[in-house]
């Protein structure tokens, strides 16, 4: 079987320069890690420079039958690690005992989603380098202040240390994608859980983003109700906090909910 045909509903784009290939494969550090993950390999072009690491034992996801056909004629060593499933859906933990890194030219359409995936698995993922659109990893690398910080990077910023490595053309891809991509390196931080309850935290962020021109006054409604919250904090727009002020924030309205609560 000779090639693998770009599947348009999978968001595949397969890249075509192996020196770039390399770079990727190049950018991961594995620092005392034994395993890695590869999500959607496609026709094996990163797979192959990940075979020949010693440092790491490869394996792979892969939800397009077609390839995985592919994979296991073309690289027989490697037969017993691939996973015929959709990322998104499977469970992590039925793979790996131990923590693993996780590598990829990520599909585009479900990029946000598979570094949300991460963000639930944190515990066990501590780096990924994928090859995402421009436009995202500029946002998941971004500081505050700048106007494509978002939801993506303080969630993904609270707990990896992000990188943006390297800008690749849209040339490189077979079909090539409309847009031109770039490789981010994501480390875990030594911070294992948020002083504030996750889960609010979340809301406040998200909550803050969907209105991301409104200062947090106005944003917040749809998180306190009719309560205020009296501190000069609200008078920012969501994209000129840091982490940490969304944490004071994210305590902050905790306090006042339980306090009205209580009255």
């Amino acid at each position: 079987m000779g090639y693998v045909r770009a599947k348009k509903s999978l968001g595949q784009h397969f890249l075509k320069d192996l020196n770039i290939a390399k770079k990727i494969v190049a950018s991961m550090e594995a620092d005392g890690i034994s395993k890695v993950l590869e999500i959607g390999p496609g026709m094996g072009v990163l797979t192959q420079y990940l075979l020949k690491e010693d440092r790491f034992e490869t394996h792979v996801v892969e939800i397009d039958r077609e390839s995985v056909s592919y994979l296991k004629e073309n690289f027989p060593e490697l037969s017993d690690r691939i996973i015929g499933e959709d990322f998104l859906k499977y469970d992590l933990s039925r793979l790996f005992s131990e923590p693993f890194a996780v590598i990829g030219n990520f599909p585009y359409n479900i990029s946000s989603q598979i570094f949300f995936k991460v963000l639930e698995n944190r515990d066990q993922i501590p780096e990924v380098v994928g090859m995402i659109q421009k436009e995202v990893a500029e946002r998941m690398a971004a500081v505050p202040g700048n106007k494509t910080y978002g939801i993506l990077s303080v969630l993904m910023q609270a707990f990896y240390n992000i990188e943006y490595l390297f800008t690749v053309s849209e040339t490189v891809f077979d079909p090539p994608p409309k847009v031109k991509s770039a490789v981010i390196r994501m480390k875990r931080n030594t911070t294992d859980r948020l002083a504030c309850d996750e889960k609010l935290f979340f809301r406040v962020v998200k909550s803050g983003f969907n209105q991301r021109r409104k200062t947090l006054r106005n944003s917040l409604k749809s998180v306190l109700g009719d309560y205020k919250l009296e501190d000069d904090i609200m008078a920012l727009r969501p994209e000129q906090l840091s982490v940490n002020q969304f944490v004071y924030l994210t305590n902050k309205v905790e306090e006042l909910i339980h306090t009205e609560l209580r009255e």
